[in-house]
């Protein structure tokens, strides 16, 4: 599959903590963009392919076109000259790779000429992990009565011991959430558009779950991406310079634990693999933007992509090797702590639009070969993209 399908245009809505129109017409309205950029027209399109998981640990009603847009959804409402020949949506781990890998792998299989992914994240009114819980079963029972329950601490115990195995501190996170603030609020979509963070604000925040505090995770947001593929030889045809698909990983199913427990030796014995899968050596990156769904994924991925020595990754970054002014590019796109939730399309765009030329006043040069990550390494994958 090594460069036989290629990106050839792209849409991103702005990121909004909530849409000023109903999201399933953002969605329409950013697929036909996306499908206009690339130079075609909805009735050209016969794939569709996304992710439909809705990353809540909270209490809300899950509605196709609603809250959550399905590439059926998609697929039933871009027009009625529309006729699809593969529909398909990711459900395992790896939401982005994975829909990556169903557009690829159809093309391929000619099982469609031109596909559509889209990824919609929505969030709701109120309270976004609101939990209505009045008892814990099962394996819960162990966990949810002390404490630990939801996202937060699930990734509060691995920095944890990061932190206390290679003494790494909160001042270094700091460094993390302040360098994807500062890059996200240079693009004019981000929802933190001119709106950078500076390290006193993120001291005085009060940690939620020790020691994450709200500056460590990204916010719920209201957005659609889209891109379209096709096979490299269809791309030529097309006005904008193709992004080839290179490769793509996702993670192995991580061991069994109690819910949502996430050991540091699991996260980089299945990060090793997610990147062993990927096939691509570090010296070959140009480009890699890691995933920062919270802020010590950074340190994770920086280690599990051979950028760093392991327990090196916060020296590296208190160092300023990830200031995508002077020294590595790995949060050049801001990634989700710099635009919103939008599940690694921040990593992925700007892959795309650095690869395609398209960045404007920050496009990077003698970049050829790019890496987006998703998730956890452990949890997760990545994909592969050159020009």
């Amino acid at each position: 599959m090594n460069n036989r399908t290629a990106i050839v245009g792209y849409a991103q809505s702005p990121i909004q903590r909530h849409a000023d129109q109903p999201f399933g017409a953002l969605a329409i309205t950013t697929a036909k963009a996306a499908i206009a950029d690339a130079g075609l027209q909805p009735a050209d399109i016969d794939g569709f392919v996304t992710s439909t998981l809705f990353p809540t640990a909270g209490s809300h009603p899950i509605v196709d076109g609603v809250s959550t847009v399905s590439a059926d959804w998609m697929a039933r409402h871009l027009g009625e000259k529309v006729q699809p020949r593969y529909v398909a949506g990711f459900q395992g781990i790896g939401q982005i790779p994975g829909s990556v890998a169903l557009a690829v792998n159809a093309l391929i299989a000619g099982a469609a000429d031109y596909v559509v992914m889209h990824r919609a994240l929505h969030n709701p009114r109120g309270t976004y992990h609101a939990n209505p819980m009045r008892e814990a079963a099962g394996p819960q029972q162990w966990t949810v009565p002390h404490g630990y329950f939801g996202p937060l601490s699930m990734i509060a115990l691995p920095t944890t011991e990061y932190m206390h195995r290679y003494g790494a501190t909160r001042a270094d996170l700091a460094k993390v959430a302040v360098e994807a603030r500062k890059n996200g609020a240079r693009i004019p979509h981000s929802y933190w558009y001119g709106k950078p963070l500076v390290e006193n604000d993120y001291e005085r925040a009060e940690p939620l779950s020790d020691p994450i505090c709200r500056y460590d995770c990204d916010i719920p947001v209201d957005g659609v991406a889209a891109f379209v593929f096709t096979t490299a030889e269809r791309a030529r045809d097309l006005p904008n310079r193709p992004v080839y698909v290179s490769g793509y990983a996702t993670s192995p199913p991580p061991p069994h634990r109690l819910p949502q427990h996430w050991p540091l030796d699991d996260i980089m014995a299945g990060a090793a693999l997610t990147v062993r899968r990927l096939g691509i050596p570090p010296r070959e990156i140009d480009l890699p933007q890691v995933y920062d769904g919270f802020s010590p994924f950074v340190w994770f991925w920086l280690e599990a992509l051979g950028l760093c020595p392991p327990g090196e990754a916060h020296r590296f970054v208190a160092d300023g090797g990830i200031d995508s002014d002077t020294a590595l590019p790995a949060l050049s796109g801001g990634g989700a702590l710099g635009n919103g939730r939008m599940h690694g399309i921040p990593q992925m765009l700007e892959c795309y639009l650095q690869l395609s030329g398209r960045a404007g006043d920050r496009q990077r040069q003698n970049v050829s070969s790019a890496v987006a990550c998703a998730s956890s390494p452990h949890y997760g994958g990545a994909v592969a993209y050159s020009s």
